[in-house]
């Protein structure tokens, strides 16, 4: 496994990509895995920190990096469901069990959304209550709000 590290307005992300570069993670503040046996290697994921870094300052809506995260076929069916989100916009757990063909689903779906492995890049922060308010989030209900504010073009990060 590579990884490396990023600071950003919310706090130093942690990336991880497999040996062919493909995202694997994109591991939240204070939630990040031990890297012991590790390598570090800022130039393999030198793409994922450059467009991360421009969402942060508002310039990216869209990114363009090879994924690939470790789930169970619903995580994954749920995972890519959520690229699907257009930046700026939300959607309900039960929108999504809907979309995905399984209407009394919104708990599965989130629960598959919690173990979203890459943040951010796949935009599980997106995803609201049916009632429009905000649900819980890895990275706490802060930084689920400075996201969508960002996004919302109601504040930069940066």
């Amino acid at each position: 496994m590579r990884y490396s590290t990023l600071t950003t307005p919310i706090g130093e992300l942690m990336l991880t990509a497999d040996d062919d570069g493909a995202l694997t993670s994109v591991n939240l503040p204070n939630r990040h895995p031990d890297p012991a046996g590790w390598e570090r290697d800022d130039e393999l994921l030198a793409d994922a920190r450059r467009q991360l870094t421009e969402y942060f300052a508002g310039e990216r809506t869209e990114f363009d990096l090879p994924l690939r995260p470790a789930g169970a076929p619903f995580q994954l069916r749920v995972w890519e469901a959520l690229l699907r989100i257009p930046y700026g916009e939300t959607a309900s757990y039960g929108e999504m069990a809907r979309e995905l063909g399984h209407p009394t689903a919104s708990r599965a779906v989130g629960a598959a959304n919690g173990r979203n492995p890459i943040a951010i890049v796949v935009p599980c922060h997106r995803v609201i209550g049916a009632n429009g308010s905000l649900t819980g989030y890895a990275g706490g209900l802060e930084c689920k709000r400075a996201l969508l504010d960002l996004e919302l073009g109601r504040t930069a990060l940066v």
